[in-house]
C-alpha cells in the first residue's frame, strides 16, 4: 500500500480513475468558491431591508472580500509546496464554508466586510493549491482540458446558477440568513471527500517506473505530469520572488490583469448600463446579463481544451480576437435583449477562456513542480488584487465622471493589453513543444 494505506496507483486505469475522481472534486470546490462568493450578490436586497445596507455598501463588501482573496492566494500557494495539497484545500474548504454560516449571522457591515474578507482568505488558500492538484493529477494531453474544467465551474456556479439557487431558496427558506447557513453542509462534505482522495506529488510519483510503460503516453511525458520524488523541504531551496524569473510568470500575471479587468468591470457595470442608458427593464437586463456567467462557463471549458490541439498561446490569441471584436460591437448595441446576451455571451466565453488559461494552465507548465502552486497563487492573487480590486474602483469613477458607458471602453482596453501581454508567452504545451524541437525554453532567465 501506498502512504496514507490508500491503494497504489500501479495501473493505467487506476491512474486514470483518480485523474477523474479528483478533478471532478476539485471542479466541485472551485464551484463551491464561487457561489459562496457571489450568492450575496442576489441576497443583497433582502439584507439591504434588514440591515440598513446600501449599493456603496455592497461594493465595499465584495471589495474587501476579493482584495482579501488575492493578497492570500499570493502566498498560500507556496505554502501548499511546502508542506501538501491536503492541509491547505481541506481547511481552506471547511473555513470558507463556515464563513457563509457567518455571514448568515452578521449584524451590520462592519462585521459583514470582516466576515467577508475572512472568507477571502480562505478561498486564496484554496485556489491556487486546487490548480496545482488539478495539474498533478492529469496526462499531459488532457492537463488543459481538465483545468479548464476546474476552472468553469467558479462561472457556472457562482455567476451563472447562483442567482437562480439563492432566491429560489428564499422561497422555501424562512429568510436570506438560511441560504448561507445551509451552504456549509456541501463545503463540510467536499472537504471529506477531497482528504479521503486527493493524492499528495511523491504519492503520485510511487510506481511510475513499472507503470510508465504500459500507460498511453511517452515515459517522459508521464514524468511531465507526474512531479518527481523532492526531498523534505524541497520547495523551500526556492525564494517566493524566483517564480517571476520565468518568462511566462512575468506575461501570465500581466496579460490576467487586463483579461479581469475586462471580466470584473463587465459584471459590475454592465447591469447598470444596461437600465440606466439602455433603459431596460429588471427582467430583460438579468436576462442579458447571465450572458457573462454563462458565457465563462463555456469558455473556461473549451479555449483550454481547445489549446491541448493548437497550443496555449494560439488559442488564447483566437479567443481574445473573439472577445475584443464582440465587445465593439457590443458598445455599438442597441438595447436588445437577446443580442446584448449572445454578444456578452461572447465576449465571457472569449475572455474567461483566457483567463483560465493563463492563470492556471500556462503558469503551472511554465516552472518546476515544487513551484506549481507558488506560481499559480502569485498570477492569480496579483490578477484578483488588480481586476477585482482596483479595475471596478476606476470603472465606478469613468461612470461618475463621463457616463456609465465609459467603463466599457476600460474593459475593452483590457483585452487589447491581454493580446498584447499574451504575444510575449512561450508555448508551454506539451504536445507542440514536443513537436517543435526549436521551441523556445521555458528555463528561468540568469540571475
Amino acid at each position: 500500500m501506498s502512504r496514507g494505506n490508500r491503494p497504489p496507483l500501479d495501473t493505467p486505469q487506476k491512474r486514470r480513475r483518480y485523474e477523474r475522481n479528483a478533478v471532478i472534486l476539485l471542479a466541485l470546490g472551485f464551484g463551491l468558491v464561487g457561489l459562496d462568493r457571489w450568492i450575496i450578490s442576489p441576497l443583497f436586497p433582502a439584507m439591504m431591508q434588514d440591515l440598513d445596507l446600501d449599493y456603496a455598501d455592497l461594493g465595499n463588501i465584495i471589495g474587501a472580500l476579493g482584495l482579501a482573496w488575492g493578497v492570500s492566494a499570493l502566498f498560500m500557494g507556496r505554502l501548499s509546496d511546502r508542506f501538501g495539497r491536503r492541509k491547505v484545500m481541506v481547511p481552506g474548504i471547511i473555513l470558507f464554508s463556515l464563513c457563509s454560516v457567518f455571514t448568515g449571522l452578521a449584524g451590520g457591515l462592519m462585521s459583514l466586510i470582516l466576515i467577508r474578507a475572512l472568507m477571502g482568505i480562505t478561498e486564496g488558500a484554496f485556489s491556487p493549491t486546487a490548480v496545482a492538484s488539478t495539474a498533478e493529477a492529469s496526462a499531459p494531453k488532457r492537463r488543459g482540458l481538465n483545468m479548464g474544467f476546474q476552472q468553469s465551474t467558479f462561472a457556472l456556479f457562482g455567476i451563472g446558477l447562483g442567482p437562480i439557487i439563492a432566491t429560489q431558496l428564499l422561497v422555501v427558506l424562512p429568510s436570506w440568513r438560511w441560504v448561507f447557513a445551509i451552504m456549509v453542509i456541501p463545503g463540510l462534505i467536499l472537504g471529506f471527500l477531497i482528504w479521503r482522495t486527493i493524492r499528495e506529488p511523491e504519492e503520485l510519483r510511487e510506481h511510475l517506473p513499472e507503470t510508465a510503460a504500459r500507460l498511453d503516453q511517452p515515459a517522459q511525458q508521464v514524468a511531465d505530469v507526474i512531479p518527481p520524488l523532492h526531498g523534505e523541504g524541497e520547495a523551500q531551496k526556492h525564494r517566493w520572488i524566483d517564480i517571476f524569473r520565468y518568462r511566462n510568470i512575468v506575461f501570465c500575471t500581466l496579460a490576467l490583469c487586463g483579461a479581469m479587468t475586462c471580466i470584473f468591470v463587465m459584471s459590475s457595470m454592465v447591469p447598470s448600463y444596461l437600465t440606466d442608458f439602455h433603459h431596460m427593464s429588471l427582467q430583460d437586463m438579468g436576462l442579458a446579463t447571465s450572458g457573462i456567467g454563462f458565457g465563462a462557463f463555456a469558455g473556461q471549458l473549451l479555449i483550454p481544451g481547445i489549446s491541448d490541439r493548437i497550443g496555449r498561446k494560439p488559442a488564447a490569441l483566437i479567443a481574445l480576437a473573439l472577445g475584443l471584436a464582440m465587445m465593439l460591437l457590443l458598445i455599438a448595441q442597441g438595447p436588445n435583449t437577446l443580442t446584448i446576451f449572445l454578444l456578452l455571451f461572447a465576449v465571457a466565453l472569449g475572455v474567461n477562456g483566457t483567463l483560465a488559461l493563463v492563470s492556471a494552465t500556462v503558469s503551472v507548465e511554465s516552472v518546476p513542480p515544487a513551484l506549481m502552486a507558488t506560481a499559480a497563487g502569485a498570477v492569480m492573487g496579483i490578477g484578483e488584487i488588480f481586476g477585482g480590486g482596483i479595475a471596478p474602483v476606476v470603472a465606478g469613477q469613468l461612470a461618475t465622471a463621463f457616463g456609465i458607458q465609459a467603463p466599457l471602453y476600460l474593459a475593452l482596453g483590457g483585452i487589447v493589453f491581454a493580446i498584447l501581454m499574451v504575444l510575449f508567452l512561450v508555448e508551454s504545451a506539451p504536445r507542440k513543444r514536443a513537436q517543435d524541437p526549436a521551441a523556445p525554453h521555458l528555463e528561468p532567465a540568469a540571475d
